[in-house]
């Protein structure tokens, strides 16, 4: 089957990947961040899409 190239969503949306740009831009639109706090996440808590997102929750919370 072909990739379909209207989705531009990541291909598994449990994880995050940082290392490709289309990515990195759902990602932070998804999570209202920048690229930075986005890789920061990941490289905090991993590339699971739950716990990225609970780590930037808890962040927002403290600033």
């Amino acid at each position: 089957m072909a990739d379909n190239l209207q989705d531009r969503g990541p291909q598994d949306r449990a994880r995050v990947n940082v290392n490709e740009p289309h990515e990195v831009s759902y990602w932070t639109r998804k999570f209202g961040v920048t690229p930075d706090q986005l890789r920061d996440a990941v490289t905090d808590v991993g590339v699971s899409a739950d716990a990225v997102e609970q780590a930037l929750k808890s962040r927002r919370g403290k600033a």
